[in-house]
């Protein structure tokens, strides 16, 4: 059975005229990664901040950890490790130095912190920086350090802020393979707010997609695609050799068939109302002709998030 870690009731922030979070309602599960998808402006951060107690709902109901944010900030501070899109570091100090400054703000014990920042520096790869200055840290670096720097406390939830912004590709694999790892093994839930789509389906369990302060959806891919593309045509492309009139003619006739399209002399593009891969692959091996690839289109974030923005623009224009 899921069990709420962080709960949002009916929550909404307003600044004079402008609501910035409209009415939200959001459940995140203990031991998941959910990603909070939105552009620029959506309102992710703020919901953040209220979560993390730094801002207060105008209002609703922020529980973390089943402690409520606005009424206790600060037990809600020690169980969640938060990392900004932009993290700042003493540039004077070395890495090491500055996770044991944050361990002493924490009160956690020097013997301690000292175990502990070594064995962090390690898991997110930065031993053999540990002794030089956060000033000459590249971006990606510094991002690996934040997240050591969120870990020093052994929080029970960990919220990034538009994590991978201005690193370099295989510094934002890296870095998004460090959270599942530490997802995995550690048990630590992961709020990830981002805008980068392909991010948020690489490494998410669930996602809430958020535009002008209101969540539109939520739910894991397959869900969501469910919902929006329920009573759109089933997309299989199939390439075969020989692809004959013949052949083509039998797959036409498939119960379910709506449409084929012709690509090439070996490649066809079939509509369906349902999933009729298994038949189509025998017809085509019983034919005597050889299958080459047959693959199913599915709806990935990319069509889903689209697919929401262009229902909201239809109905905006009403």
């Amino acid at each position: 059975m899921n069990e709420a870690i962080i709960e949002l009731k009916e929550v909404t922030k307003q600044y004079d005229n402008h609501l910035a979070v409209n009415d939200l309602s959001l459940s995140i599960n203990k031991g998941e990664i959910f990603g909070l998808l939105g552009p620029n402006g959506a309102g992710k951060t703020t919901t953040i901040l209220m979560m993390l107690g730094l801002s207060e709902p105008t209002s609703g109901t922020v529980l973390v950890s089943s402690i409520n944010s606005t009424t206790n900030p600060i037990e809600v501070k020690k169980k969640v490790g938060y990392l900004p899109d932009n993290v700042g570091f003493y540039t004077n100090m070395t890495g090491l130095e500055n996770l044991l400054f944050t361990a002493g703000l924490n009160g956690i014990s020097k013997k301690l912190a000292e175990e502990r920042a070594k064995l962090l520096l390690e898991k997110v790869g930065l031993t053999y920086a540990a002794h030089k200055k956060t000033g000459t840290y590249s971006r990606g670096m510094k991002q690996r350090l934040g997240l050591a720097d969120v870990l020093m406390k052994n929080p029970e939830i960990i919220i990034l802020d538009e994590p991978t912004l201005g690193i370099d590709p295989e510094g934002v694999r890296d870095f998004l393979q460090l959270i599942r790892e530490l997802n995995e093994k550690d048990d630590i839930t992961v709020l990830l707010s981002s805008h980068h789509l392909h991010q948020v389906q690489q490494i998410c369990d669930r996602v809430g997609i958020f535009v002008n302060g209101k969540l539109l959806a939520q739910g894991n891919i397959q869900q969501l695609s469910k919902e929006l593309f329920a009573s759109e045509s089933i997309v299989t492309e199939v390439i075969a050799k020989p692809l004959s009139e013949e052949l083509v003619k039998s797959l036409q006739n498939m119960t379910g068939v709506q449409r084929i399209e012709m690509v090439s002399d070996d490649q066809v593009i079939i509509h369906s109302e349902e999933d009729i891969s298994g038949q189509v692959s025998r017809l085509i091996i019983q034919s005597g002709s050889e299958l080459y690839q047959l693959y199913r289109k599915n709806f990935g974030l990319d069509e889903i998030y689209h697919r929401y923005f262009e229902g909201r623009e239809v109905n905006e224009a009403r």
